[in-house]
């Protein structure tokens, strides 16, 4: 595959193109929502739900990961989930009411780490905590098996719930970093980091 380097990194690979591809699709993904074509906004979300996990998996184990790559997933991810979240307001919006005041807490706690970020680093937050990486893939499948199969309440605060977890561990993080790189699992080993030094 051709080389494309920028900054020191080779930022043309199969992640970064599965990130693109999410970026891309974004547009498409909310004009089926706008227009009420659920079938295929599902279709097309769940799509780029699946490619979300693949692209860290392969950027992860092929060791493949950038700083670019990072930001450009994060980006990705903040227009796929902000269309999930557009599909349980325009589809769904009737099973989570009664359980809107944690989706509002959630949302809060996501937007304020981003403000966070760009306030202290002027840039998007490609931090990739573990916790924030198993919060996707539980709001992923939240995600999935609402669209497709409905809405169960205990998977519901089960995804929100550790989403709050992740974004609250994620603010923290960012106040203590003194820059935003890769390879930050997490408060724990920041903690133990300068424990041992």
């Amino acid at each position: 595959m051709k080389k494309i380097i920028v900054k020191g990194e080779n930022i043309l690979n199969v992640p970064n193109l599965i990130s693109l591809y999410r970026l891309l699709v974004f547009p498409v993904i909310l004009f089926m929502a706008v227009t009420n074509r659920e079938s295929w906004f599902v279709i097309l979300l769940s799509i780029s739900l699946v490619s979300d996990a693949l692209d860290g998996f392969i950027a992860r184990h092929f060791k493949l990961q950038t700083n670019f790559g990072a930001a450009l997933d994060n980006l990705a991810d903040i227009f796929t989930y902000a269309m999930a979240l557009l599909g349980i307001f325009v589809f769904r919006w009737t099973e989570i009411e009664p359980h809107a005041t944690v989706l509002y807490l959630f949302l809060t706690l996501f937007i304020l780490s981003y403000i966070v970020a760009f306030l202290r680093f002027g840039k998007i937050p490609g931090l990739h905590l573990y916790s924030a990486v198993s919060a996707g893939y539980v709001q992923s499948i939240f995600f999935f098996i609402l669209f497709v199969f409905g809405f169960y309440t205990w998977m519901f605060y089960v995804a929100v719930c550790w989403g709050i977890i992740a974004y609250t561990e994620k603010i923290f993080v960012l106040f203590w970093l003194d820059d935003i790189k890769i390879g930050v699992k997490g408060l724990y080993w920041l903690i133990k980091s300068k424990g041992n030094k």
